[in-house]
């Protein structure tokens, strides 16, 4: 989207593929990203919260590194 001549983007659902692990950058959506993707038959060890700070990604079941 443009604004006169700056361009304004904002980044609705953000997922990288690092080193085989799906990362949830961001997401401000409804949609619960990490469970669809469970139901799609990833593992848990296969998703990385990267919205998580490392610390608080040790209380979670999902991927910590």
């Amino acid at each position: 989207m443009l604004d006169g001549d700056r361009r304004v983007y904002g980044c609705v659902l953000h997922l990288d593929i690092k080193k085989g692990k799906i990362w949830i950058e961001q997401n401000m959506t409804e949609m619960r990203v990490a469970q669809e993707l469970l139901e799609r038959g990833v593992g848990k060890e296969d998703i990385m919260l990267g919205f998580q700070t490392p610390g608080m990604r040790t209380y979670t079941d999902y991927a910590i590194i």
